[in-house]
C-alpha cells in the first residue's frame, strides 16, 4: 500500500498556506516562536486568487479549507497549463456542503461527513483526499464571485516527483436544475469524452411540493455511447447505500442519516421548529473507489426525480472523475443570481 511505502525515487513534499504562499523550501512564516503573522488571505470581490502553482510531476494529496466559504467562491484546478479548468464549482458543493448556510441539521447538529475521500468536520472544515496527479504543471485558484471581500484560511499539501505512467487527471464538475424538469432526468454530468473512469459524485435534494416519497429515480451509467443505460441501479436511496427511503419507508416512518467510507446520506436539513426553514433538504455521496466505472470512449449519468410519478424538486451534484488527459468540462457554471442553492 501505498501509505507506509517508501519509495525508492526521490519525492520532495510541499505545502501551500497563507504563511508559504510559494509553498517553497524555508518558505514559512519569519515570526518567532507563538507568533502568527499571516494565517489567512482576503480576496476581494470579483478577485481570483492562486492557492497552488507549482511545476511538476507530482500530485496533490490533501486539500484543507476553513473559513465561511459560500457558494460564491468557485474552485478551479489546472492541470499541464491546459487554459480550460479541470476542475470547476463552488467550494462548498465540492466539499458536500451544497447548502452552505446552513450551519447546522435537521436536529440541530454540525453538519458532518466522515467519508474516505471527503470529510467535512464542525465547523465548516473541508477537507479533500482525491489524489490529483500532474505531469508538468498544476495550479489551484479561488474565484471570489460576491459583493464583498472574504477570507480563506487553507493547506494544499502534496508531493513532487515521478507519478505512475497509467495515472488518470482528476475531474470535478457541477450540475444543478432548480427545480428539475418534471418528466425528465436530472443531468449529474453530460457526456464526457474519452478514455477514463468515473470516480463518485455529491449529490443535493431539497423537497418541493409534497413531502412524499422522493427516491424512486434509478440512477443510470451510459458507458461508451450506450443507447441503453448499463449501470442501472433499483432507486435514488438504493444508488446511495441506502433502503427503504433511508429508513422512512419502515417501523420508525423517519429518515435515518449514515455517513460510510464510501456511502452515505450524511445530513438532513429543514427544521420544522424554526421560521423561514422549511423545505426539507438531503445531502448524499457515493464514491465508486471499490466500484470503479470504467470507459473507453464516453461516459453519462442521469437520476430521474421521481416518487410514485416524476417530481419538481431542487437537485444539485458534483460529479468527479478521472482521464488520460487533462480536459475541459461538460458543463459550464450558472450565473452567479442562480447559483445561491439556500
Amino acid at each position: 500500500m501505498e501509505m507506509f511505502r517508501i519509495p525508492k525515487e526521490k519525492r520532495e513534499t510541499f505545502g501551500f498556506s497563507p504563511e508559504n504562499p510559494t509553498g517553497s523550501r524555508n518558505g514559512g512564516t519569519r515570526g518567532r516562536d507563538c507568533d502568527k503573522l499571516h494565517p489567512c488571505e482576503s480576496i476581494p470581490a470579483g478577485g481570483t486568487l492562486t492557492l497552488c502553482e507549482t511545476d511538476g510531476p507530482g500530485m496533490i494529496t490533501h486539500m484543507w479549507f476553513g473559513s465561511n466559504l459560500a457558494h460564491n467562491f468557485i474552485l478551479r484546478m489546472y492541470w499541464d497549463n491546459n487554459p480550460e479548468p479541470s476542475v470547476e464549482a463552488p467550494i462548498s458543493a465540492f466539499f458536500g456542503h451544497a447548502y452552505d448556510q446552513n450551519v447546522t441539521d435537521r436536529d440541530g447538529n454540525y453538519i458532518t461527513m466522515d467519508s474516505e475521500q471527503v470529510l467535512l468536520a464542525a465547523r465548516q472544515a473541508y477537507n479533500c483526499y482525491w489524489e490529483m496527479p500532474f505531469r508538468t504543471h498544476c495550479r489551484i485558484t479561488l474565484e471570489n464571485r460576491g459583493c464583498g471581500a472574504g477570507s480563506i484560511y487553507y493547506m494544499i499539501t502534496g508531493w513532487r516527483g515521478e507519478i505512475p505512467a497509467d495515472a488518470g487527471y482528476f475531474h470535478a464538475g457541477y450540475s444543478q436544475e432548480r427545480p428539475v424538469t418534471k418528466g425528465k432526468a436530472f443531468t449529474v454530468v453530460d457526456t464526457i469524452r474519452g478514455k477514463g473512469r468515473f470516480a463518485g459524485m455529491f449529490l443535493a435534494v431539497g423537497l418541493n411540493g409534497e413531502d412524499s416519497c422522493w427516491v424512486e429515480g434509478e440512477a443510470r451509467m451510459y458507458i461508451d455511447g450506450d443507447e441503453f443505460p448499463t449501470m442501472n441501479y433499483t432507486g435514488t436511496e438504493d444508488y446511495f447505500g441506502g433502503s427503504f427511503n433511508f429508513g422512512n419507508d419502515s417501523a420508525l416512518h423517519t429518515y435515518t442519516p449514515f455517513s460510510g467510507q464510501y456511502v452515505g446520506m450524511y445530513a438532513i436539513l429543514g427544521n420544522m421548529r424554526e421560521y423561514y426553514n422549511h423545505q426539507q433538504r438531503f445531502l448524499l455521496y457515493r464514491w465508486h473507489v471499490r466500484d470503479p466505472i470504467f470507459f473507453e470512449e464516453s461516459f453519462r449519468m442521469v437520476i430521474p426525480d421521481m416518487g410514485g410519478r416524476p417530481r419538481y424538486d431542487d437537485f444539485a451534484s458534483v460529479a468527479f472523475w478521472y482521464l488520460t488527459e487533462p480536459k475541459g468540462l461538460p458543463m459550464t457554471l450558472p450565473p452567479e443570481r442562480e447559483l445561491d442553492v439556500r
